[in-house]
């Protein structure tokens, strides 16, 4: 009797004791995980472009570390190889949200050789097919270098992207690590203000290319990248036609017009390229004109191909898509006859196709004066 009576008692407050000790087993065990999972997302935002703002790179007028990587056709490069050149090396990834809002900007930059701005030299990871599709949906231009997780980048202490450096033509650090879009793209024309600053003439004795102000602008600003909106005016241009002379956008005026933005380069676009000639045919009341960009005879190779015969201009870079506030392609605009646009900007295949299939044309015959009033006749 004793003992059930000791047993009864005894035993509620051992399970409350087990229990007890079981739940702070628990939540101690919920605490590591939440420990190891914040760890994890620390790592993967450094991954995929959450750059730590309190990154310390190399100092400057250190030798920068050489390097030997593929280009996305897998020719291999070295650092080594630019020596004499002002270079600005960015660390990149196709993965990482901050380095895809840059990829327009980044495009835009001047790649000729030039004393005026360093040469952007993309140093990039993840899969090369990945890389290429987005170096062609934005046109970018210059050289794409494939490292194969991140072992060029911790030599550049670079723990995250966007990052990078600008290397002078001696192959020092020349700049801070910087860390985000804007202060690379600052870092883009930081030399070409400093030449600017030591010879203010340079502009008139020939030694900074025309428009070198224009690309300060670009790369200092934050551009507009999404595109002009309808009711605007179309921005005119006027550029070599790739079968000779050349064409400006007024010689158009009275005319719809299916503004095309292209590059031989873009997939989508050799996609969209028959589409538009069937337009072409089937719609003359409505004019298609393409602008593109690269070699001209890359360009007349393909239209040759494609059998394409509406007229096709060549932006040198990418002056006329800065005008219509994008860089992307393809990328089309519905303009009317006025000069107006009449659309917000479209981008890709279908969306530029049914911009065609909005085309109405209208014009409008006024009735003589003693009528008192006017009346419009479409034809």
């Amino acid at each position: 009797m004793i003992m059930t009576l000791v047993f009864e008692t005894v035993l509620p407050w051992m399970l409350i004791a087990v229990g007890t000790w079981l739940a702070y087993q628990l939540v101690r065990q919920n605490g590591r995980i939440l420990l190891r999972l914040e760890a994890i997302e620390q790592q993967i935002g450094h991954r995929t472009g959450a750059p730590s703002p309190n990154a310390a790179g190399l100092t400057l007028g250190t030798l920068a570390p050489d390097l030997e990587l593929p280009d996305l056709t897998g020719i291999r490069h070295k650092l080594s190889d630019f020596r004499g050149q002002n270079l600005l090396l960015v660390f990149f990834n196709p993965l990482c949200g901050f380095c895809t809002k840059m990829a327009a900007e980044l495009a835009a930059l001047p790649v000729e050789q030039s004393g005026q701005r360093p040469v952007p030299i993309v140093i990039t990871t993840g899969d090369a097919e990945e890389n290429r599709k987005l170096v062609a949906t934005y046109g970018i231009r210059c050289l794409v270098l494939l490292q194969e997780q991140m072992e060029v980048a911790a030599k550049y202490r670079a723990s995250g992207t966007p990052m990078g450096y600008r290397i002078d033509a001696s192959g020092q650090i020349a700049s801070e690590l910087a860390v985000g879009a804007e202060p690379l793209l600052q870092l883009a024309n930081t030399l070409a203000l400093e030449l600017d600053q030591a010879d203010p003439n340079s502009a008139a004795n020939g030694s900074a290319p025309h428009g070198a102000k224009d690309d300060a602008s670009l790369a200092r600003s934050r551009l507009n990248r999404t595109g002009l909106k309808a009711g605007m005016p179309a921005p005119d241009f006027r550029l070599p036609r790739i079968d000779g002379g050349d064409l400006s956008l007024a010689d158009f005026r009275g005319e719809q017009v299916l503004l095309v933005f292209s590059d031989p380069d873009c997939g989508p676009c050799d996609e969209l390229a028959p589409q538009l000639q069937a337009i072409h045919l089937q719609q003359p009341e409505l004019q298609v004109l393409m602008v593109s960009q690269r070699d001209l005879d890359v360009n007349r190779t393909k239209a040759a191909r494609l059998g394409l015969s509406f007229p096709i201009v060549l932006q040198k870079q990418w002056e006329v898509s800065l005008k219509y506030a994008m860089f992307a392609t393809p990328i089309g605009y519905l303009i009317d006859e006025q000069g107006v646009l009449a659309s917000d900007v479209v981008i890709g295949v279908a969306p530029i196709v049914a911009l065609a299939g909005k085309c109405v044309h209208e014009s409008f015959v006024e009735e003589p004066s003693f009528v008192g009033m006017k009346q419009a006749v479409a034809i």
